[in-house]
């Protein structure tokens, strides 16, 4: 089992900066491929960025491509979410994912979520 705890959310003016961050306990942080996803009222969750476990590959939603930055510090068991020039469509709730693949099996966790939103 991997325990995620999200932080650093809250209300932003359109234009403005956050930093998120998502604590990992109980497995081998360095082990996990990492991402946050996003859910905004009404939607499905989505994709926002992910980072391997080295950390030495990047990807992220168009939608936030040169706005959003992901990076992680194996030695503090975090992942965190650069997010800048935020927009009103950016309102979400973020979770942080920890994923791998073992024998075929992937597993997958997950992190309760913190509400970004951003006003106009």
């Amino acid at each position: 089992q991997v325990q995620l705890v999200e932080s650093g959310g809250g209300l932003v003016q359109a234009g403005g900066s956050l930093r998120l961050s998502c604590a990992a306990s109980g497995r081998t942080f360095s082990n996990y491929n990492m991402g946050w996803f996003r859910q905004a009222p009404g939607k499905e969750r989505e994709f926002v960025a992910s980072i391997i476990w080295s950390g030495t590959i990047t990807d992220y939603a168009d939608s936030v491509k040169g706005r959003f930055t992901i990076s992680r510090d194996n030695a503090k068991n975090t992942v965190y979410l650069q997010m800048s020039s935020l927009r009103p469509e950016d309102t979400a709730v973020y979770y942080c994912n920890a994923n791998r693949i073992v024998g075929g099996n992937k597993y997958d966790y997950w992190g309760q979520g913190t509400q970004v939103t951003v006003s106009s």
